[in-house]
């Protein structure tokens, strides 16, 4: 799996965390489920991350990570997409073999406006529709967060999504494909 990170992100990864090195267009990386972009969010002082799925605009919030906690980035991204596609209704034999294709978790800074545009409209829903109801950020539930954030449509271009759907449907032709 890859994340495109933004400058911000980067910067609060550890230097050891895997990179990818491959140029633009590789084939190094296996790119069935697509790739991922993520950004740093600062709400309530608290550091927040956003992840977004290129394809689909599926959206996961992690809030308040603190520093050590970056260097497991990969296995709380990995955690709570599972744990979302899980709520959704997705078996747990599905999830299993889903698990086994995510493959290792790597990063770059090679963004794309557009999904960093669904990314920012994500964070606004977020910041003033969720944020207002809650005294403190670490009261919101991010399983809970990030999919009611996956309910609502987004547009990718001129292509309407429904994020929750579009993940569905790439996870059972991935997993088939196997």
């Amino acid at each position: 799996m890859l994340l495109h990170c933004t400058k911000k992100l980067a910067a609060k990864l550890p230097p050891e965390f895997p990179r990818d090195t491959a140029p633009v267009g590789s084939e190094g990386v296996d790119h069935r489920l697509g790739d991922w972009h993520g950004h740093l969010l600062h709400l309530d002082r608290r550091q927040c991350v956003m992840f977004c799925h290129d394809l689909t605009r599926y959206v996961i919030f992690i809030p308040g990570l603190r520093a050590a906690q970056f260097a497991e980035l990969g296995r709380w991204h990995r955690e709570l997409f599972l744990a979302t596609l899980a709520v959704q209704g997705l078996s747990s034999s599905l999830l299993a073999r889903l698990t086994l294709l995510m493959g290792p978790f790597q990063i770059d800074c090679r963004t794309d406006r557009s999904v960093l545009g669904s990314l920012r409209v994500a964070a606004d829903d977020l910041q003033f529709g969720y944020l207002p109801r809650v005294p403190n950020i670490l009261d919101l539930d991010p399983l809970d967060i990030s999919h009611q954030l996956n309910q609502r449509p987004c547009m990718a271009g001129k292509v309407l999504i429904w994020p929750a759907e579009a993940m569905r449907k790439l996870v059972g032709e991935a997993v088939q494909q196997v």
